[in-house]
């Protein structure tokens, strides 16, 4: 079962406090000057739209710019920052939302510019800000810094000079070494935490408040067995993303890899990140109650590790827990546990609704290899979404929750400083050698409750985005969340921006009563960006803004640096759209019915009204008599009360509604020789279409025969490849576009691997001890030289001889062929 609280997020924030001796002083200076006092003064702003700002009609040269880019940050309130390449600087622009128009956005003018203070030798291609607002990461191809946004003011011009340091340059910015990084994120849990994944399969994660240069924690994943061979891409990681704010998943981390398989980590913890006591505290009590109070051993180990991690992660928990105190929040403390590493739990298999089978066997659905991932927690369910370079999105959620699984065994390598304090560690995560079962939807989850099994997933979709102009290389893809709306997804890609909508969330439909099917995924084009001559990326930058009233705005930087300004409806986006035909249909026809009667009154219609002859005597009456006049006066009143002010009722509508008669008529006179012009011009062309329609007979009868000649050509009747020729040769097209590429990068970065530890001297450390439980270091170095050089002497292994065997294919295909 999953819960949801819906309990505001404390708003700590944690001090950055300067990596290096040589820049406290210039951190105490930033830290000394307020944001706000950076503002223009009021009397010198000026309030303009925001597409309309000075900053956006300069043009930019941008040839170097990384082709997946995003010049563009907001802070979540009332900021905008903006990257400019020409000069090297940032912008930061103050917004107004709702004025004087509920759907405009105003920025101030001009804006406040941001500088490094020092000169950066790499083009940023992204700008990314953490969640106080407190620093902006800026990411290039060559290079990795954080610019803290609390500076010092120029004394050359108003321009605001703001602290900016390197982060893992001995690591990733080393011309000997091959390693790059794939993906760098801020912690949702922390402003001075940065997760990195890179290209030597290692997730680092960073403190910039204690080093910059060594990493907090080192997580080495190894997502295949050990004596258990796999293909080259199902061992190359390309993208992860953090967990949102539900149970076990603040504490995971999602690593995809080329094949399109997830892998999760849990629990990963920065040391000093702040957590709500409530959450805390409601994991802590599932694992207690459901837990240590099952009956197999195995879920009672494993929720004992978790309980004993919580409580060495967050000593006041178990206090806390038993006194029946609450706290606003809770503070992680370093720990790691000396004799287990945290486990790779994957890959994620599929679960569905009845007898249906798992995918993992079968060809994937989805064309070309994963590029891009996104994590996104809706209510009571996380959804999971891989982008593939094909142009295709696989949408799928958590058919259970995550629970952390440790490899009990596998010692980490721990690092504590000289009050035997620890300061960072790094693990080896494998994964368990547990059998893949088929599990269905339908199936109760009670009993795989803490035995270790990854969550299943769920398919919820599969959305095209059928892309013009695919290259050799894949469509650069992007996802964006909806600050406003948690069901909506932003997905940027070479065409421009659509909007992806979820309608069927599994637990958060039975939580809210809904019993409806599987609706799909709605795709809605929002901004089209798409150039026949040029298959580049259009969007230089792209975010998404909303304030505290329900508005929601997208904004987008074009190739041509102009800013586009879109409002996004949101109050009926998720209502369902059903349509009574029947009603509809009786409803046109009153109209047309309702419509011609107009012209002339009902009343008039229906004639004069009956007149009720008054009783007569039995005997006749003469005329001239007394009651015969009385009589005859009597049938003229009735007479004239009636049929002449009916006929007097008819005239006058007549009259009236004459004009309007007369403009009906000329209205169908215009209609009646519009029409004949139409069947003249028809009458003329019609000779014109039956002269190509000749043309066309002709052309495809010499088209038909230039076919049976081509059928008469020799080696044209080659019999077509069977099943199993044809899964081959696509394996061989995957080998060929996949594989080849990873064991080329695995190996690069093996080699930038043993490099970088063979030329590390272990003076550069002095002020830490290494603990190594059950080894020497000696012996661990010697062991892990020897274990690269058998793994790359391996992985040649194995890329020469799968060159032969393309090689014998080749071979084989062009013999075939010289036979037929």
């Amino acid at each position: 079962m999953r819960f949801n609280f819906d309990i505001p997020e404390p708003n700590t924030k944690e001090a950055l406090t300067p990596p290096s001796h040589s820049q406290s002083q210039t951190q105490t200076q930033s830290l000394s000057r307020s944001p706000s006092s950076a503002t223009p003064a009021n009397d010198e702003v000026e309030w303009l739209p925001l597409q309309n700002h000075p900053i956006f009609s300069t043009p930019t040269a941008a040839n170097d710019a990384p082709r997946n880019r995003n010049l563009m940050a907001w802070d979540g309130a009332s900021r905008l920052y903006y990257w400019d390449l020409n000069t090297q600087s940032l912008h930061r622009i103050s917004l107004r939302f709702g004025e004087p128009d509920p759907t405009s956005v105003l920025a101030a003018s001009p804006s406040k510019v941001l500088r490094t203070d020092v000169e950066l030798n790499f083009v940023v291609g992204s700008i990314t800000i953490n969640r106080h607002g407190s620093a902006l990461l800026l990411e290039g191809s060559n290079g990795l810094c954080v610019m803290y946004l609390y500076g010092r003011s120029s004394s050359k011009d108003s321009a605001v000079i703001c602290r900016t340091v390197f982060v893992g340059s001995d690591l990733y910015l080393n011309t000997n070494n091959a390693i790059r990084t794939l993906k760098v994120s801020w912690h949702p849990y922390s402003d001075t935490h940065l997760g990195i994944l890179s290209s030597d399969s290692v997730f680092r994660l960073y403190d910039l408040s204690s080093a910059i240069e060594q990493p907090e924690q080192e997580y080495y994943l190894q997502p295949v067995a050990r004596g258990r061979s796999r293909n080259a891409s199902s061992i190359c990681p390309v993208d992860f993303s953090f967990g949102g704010d539900h149970l076990w998943d603040r504490f995971s981390v999602f690593v995809l890899f080329s094949d399109g398989a997830v892998y999760i980590l849990c629990p990963v913890v920065p040391f000093g990140s702040v957590y709500k006591w409530e959450s805390v505290l409601e994991i802590y009590s599932d694992a207690q109650t459901f837990g240590l109070k099952s009956g197999s051993s195995k879920a009672v180990s494993n929720a004992t590790m978790a309980v004993s991690w919580l409580e060495a992660t967050f000593p006041e928990l178990a206090r806390q827990a038993a006194e029946g105190g609450t706290q606003p929040a809770l503070k992680s403390h370093p720990y790691a546990p000396f004799d287990a590493s945290v486990s790779l739990q994957g890959p994620l298999h599929k679960v569905y609704h009845g007898n249906e089978e798992d995918s993992e066997f079968k060809v994937t659905e989805c064309d070309g290899r994963a590029v891009s991932f996104l994590y996104k927690a809706v209510s009571k369910d996380s959804v999971l979404v891989t982008v593939w370079s094909g142009g295709q999105l696989q949408i799928d959620a958590l058919a259970d929750e995550i629970q952390p699984v440790w490899m009990v065994g596998n010692h980490p390598r721990i690092s504590v400083d000289l009050q035997k304090r620890i300061v960072g560690f790094a693990m080896i995560c494998e994964t368990h050698s547990n059998e893949v079962s088929v599990v269905s939807f339908e199936q109760s989850s009670d009993k795989n409750i803490w035995l270790g099994h990854s969550p299943p997933l769920l398919k919820l979709g599969t959305v095209d985005l059928a892309l013009p102009g695919k290259t050799d290389t894949g469509s650069v893809i992007s996802l964006l969340n909806d600050p406003l709306i948690p069901e909506r997804i932003y997905c940027v890609h070479d065409g421009g921006v659509d909007s992806i909508v979820l309608h069927f969330l599994p637990f958060t439909n039975q939580k809210n009563g809904i019993d409806d099917d599987m609706r799909p995924p709605t795709v809605q084009s929002v901004l089209n960006t798409c150039q026949v001559e040029s298959s580049v990326s259009s969007l230089y930058g792209f975010v998404a803004l909303a304030d505290s009233f329900g508005s929601c705005w997208i904004v987008g930087l074009t190739s041509g640096f102009e800013c586009i300004v879109l409002g996004m409806e949101s109050w009926n986006l998720l209502l369902p759209a059903r349509v009574d035909k029947e009603k509809k249909f009786e409803s046109s026809e009153e109209n047309t019915v309702t419509g011609d009667a107009t012209i002339i009154s009902k009343e008039l219609l229906t004639g004069p009204k009956v007149v009720i002859v008054p009783p007569t005597s039995p005997n006749p009456v003469a005329a001239d008599s007394i009651e015969g006049r009385s009589t005859l006066h009597q049938y003229f009143k009735l007479f004239h009360e009636n049929y002449v002010e009916y006929a007097h009722k008819v005239y006058f509508e007549l009259k009236h509604h004459g004009p309007q008669l007369k403009k009906i008529i000329d209205e169908q006179h215009a209609r009646l020789r519009e029409a004949q012009q139409k069947l003249a011009k028809v009458e003329e062309k019609q000779e014109n279409l039956e002269n190509r329609i000749d043309r066309v007979i002709q052309t495809h009868g010499l088209l038909e025969e230039r076919l049976l000649n081509l059928r008469n050509l020799p080696g044209i009747h080659k019999k077509p490849l069977s099943k199993a020729e044809r899964e081959f040769k696509m394996e061989l097209d995957k080998f060929r576009g996949v594989e080849i590429d990873a064991l080329h990068t695995t190996i690069e970065a093996i080699n930038g691997r043993i490099k970088r530890y063979s030329s590390s001297p272990q003076s550069k450390r002095p002020n830490q001890r290494r603990l190594i439980a059950g080894r020497r270091m000696s012996n661990a170095e010697d062991d892990e030289m020897a274990h690269l050089k058998s793994s790359i002497a391996k992985l040649s292994l194995v890329n020469s001889e799968n060159n032969k065997k393309v090689k014998l294919v080749d071979s084989a295909l062009r013999n075939r062929e010289s036979s037929s």
